[in-house]
């Protein structure tokens, strides 16, 4: 599975972007489940976000969702970090 999480905005509007490949990977089956959790609580077109606050680009395995802060879930919040902190 290949997750991608595209982060935009904030006070700097600086982008960051990141990606990980769970294939192989012994907890492989802990990002699928938290993946289809984001994805599920996730909307087709971008929210409105708050000033200064981040919106986020969700994409597992081509299929893309989008969520902005302050709105998001306890899933997205911590695959959205995974992300950012593992990935290459």
């Amino acid at each position: 599975m290949r997750i991608d999480v595209r982060r935009t905005g904030g006070f700097a509007g600086i982008e960051r972007h990141k990606e990980v490949d769970t294939s192989g990977r012994p907890d492989a089956h802990e990002w699928q489940a938290l993946a289809e959790k984001a994805l599920a609580a996730g909307s087709s077109t971008r929210p409105i976000g708050v000033p200064d606050g981040f919106s986020y680009e969700i994409t597992v395995d081509g299929r893309t969702v989008y969520a902005a802060d302050p709105r998001l879930t306890q899933e997205q919040r911590e695959l959205i970090s995974k992300v950012l902190k593992e990935g290459a």
